[in-house]
């Protein structure tokens, strides 16, 4: 365990923009962290905010990580810099908490999951998606046997590009990878992990607004055993006017969350005569089914459940392959307060994000969105990338960390 004296883990932020301040927003009182430090290029901005946590000021991350107190690093500057300062952090002896994207090419994203597996500090990336209790919860139903494996992962973004001006950083790939490697590993990353898989190839598109960027991206991806995730993202409407929705298939069952932080969730399933008073006991169970460690639930969460008893057939159905008898409908749905929760529901999943990289430094472990994850994410969305310049279905290939680390 890497801590201060007193036993607390000191955090330096590195890029005090206002992603950085959200997260300081988000953890600062998470159970044995201090903000220690703020850094970034514009001293002045880091003192702004530094002087709201009581912290230091610095410039970089190289002076960052030498600074007493400091164990905990995060990364909050945009997507070019993480690589390097990350494995600044790493060889430091510090623990990294990253924002998406570990890196904006896979060759990098290698390099840091390589100084990740060797270095003592522990590694996160905020995937804040598999912190998310709707996803979790769908996780648990599918271990539970009430929802089959995922076949069909489909994730549609309509997002706002109100506050990204023409000369923005997201815009210039060289600096955010483009939209599949700065936004679009989100949700390569939320299908692996409801799948249990990554990706063995895909196909990507993109499409450039008039005179302008490119603003919509398509990519489809192949999972092993013929599984299929789509993701679309498209940066181009007004923030009122943004909507998300993932529509999960699990043949005998559909869930459809809503939002890209989700906050609500139907499912509809057919079950039969031993599933249906488990479904039914699914509500007495919500606070269990929804708790994700280092997440503080704000009480009004719901799981509602209806199962209409002969609404189907009670002879054999079968999809794919798969023969059963169901003929009860489970109307299901999930609610964590819908749009007006939303950034509690975001700011609680950074939380317990920070709190399982502290959990893993201080008892051992590995935690869930760690630099593999990251690594994985990247090589998808590098491969979306090209296969949508080259018009080819391409493979992903995640290559040795050590293979690419000893180039890098």
């Amino acid at each position: 365990m890497i801590a201060t004296p007193d036993g607390e883990f000191g955090l330096a932020l590195i890029g005090c923009g206002g992603f950085g301040a959200y997260v300081l927003d988000s953890v600062r009182d998470v159970p044995g962290l201090r903000v220690v430090v703020c850094a970034d290029p514009a001293r002045a901005r880091a003192r702004a905010l530094a002087e709201r946590h009581d912290a230091a000021v610095c410039t970089t991350v190289e002076e960052a990580v030498t600074l007493p107190g400091v164990d905990v690093v995060v990364l909050a500057t945009p997507p070019v810099a993480h690589a390097d300062a990350a494995v600044t952090a790493l060889r430091a002896g510090k623990h990294v908490f990253c924002e998406k994207p570990i890196a904006v090419t896979l060759e990098a994203a290698a390099r840091v999951a390589e100084e990740a597996d060797r270095a003592p500090g522990v590694f996160v990336v905020d995937h804040v998606l598999r912190y998310n209790p709707i996803l979790r919860l769908l996780q648990r139903l599918g271990g539970e046997g009430l929802l089959d494996p995922l076949r069909r992962f489909a994730f549609e973004n309509d997002a706002s590009d109100e506050d990204l001006g023409p000369d923005h950083w997201f815009w210039d790939p060289a600096r955010s990878g483009g939209i599949h490697i700065e936004h679009g590993v989100h949700f390569f990353d939320a299908a692996s992990a409801l799948m249990g898989s990554d990706p063995v190839e895909v196909q990507g598109t993109a499409v450039r607004r008039p005179g302008g960027p490119v603003d919509i991206v398509v990519a489809t991806a192949t999972h092993p055993g013929g599984a299929v995730a789509t993701h679309t993202h498209s940066f181009t409407h007004a923030h009122r006017a943004e909507r998300q929705l993932m529509r999960l298939d699990y043949g005998f069952a559909e869930a459809r969350v809503t939002g890209w932080i989700p906050t609500g969730a139907t499912l509809t399933a057919w079950t039969d005569e031993a599933g249906a008073p488990r479904w039914e006991r699914l509500p007495e169970r919500a606070g269990e089914l929804l708790a994700v460690p280092g997440a503080r639930p704000h009480g009004q969460e719901r799981i509602t459940v209806s199962v209409t008893r002969g609404a189907g057939s009670d002879r054999p159905a079968s999809g794919r392959g798969v023969r059963r008898v169901v003929p009860h409908r489970v109307d299901c749905v999930i609610d964590l307060g819908g749009e007006a929760r939303k950034q509690y529901v975001y700011a609680e999943s950074v939380r317990a994000a920070m709190s399982d990289l502290l959990h893993c430094a201080a008892h051992g472990g590995t935690p869930v969105a760690d630099a593999s994850a990251g690594l994985a994410a990247v090589a998808v969305a590098q491969a979306a990338t090209r296969s949508a310049e080259s018009g080819r279905t391409l493979p992903v290939t995640l290559p040795s960390p050590s293979a690419e680390g000893a180039s890098g």
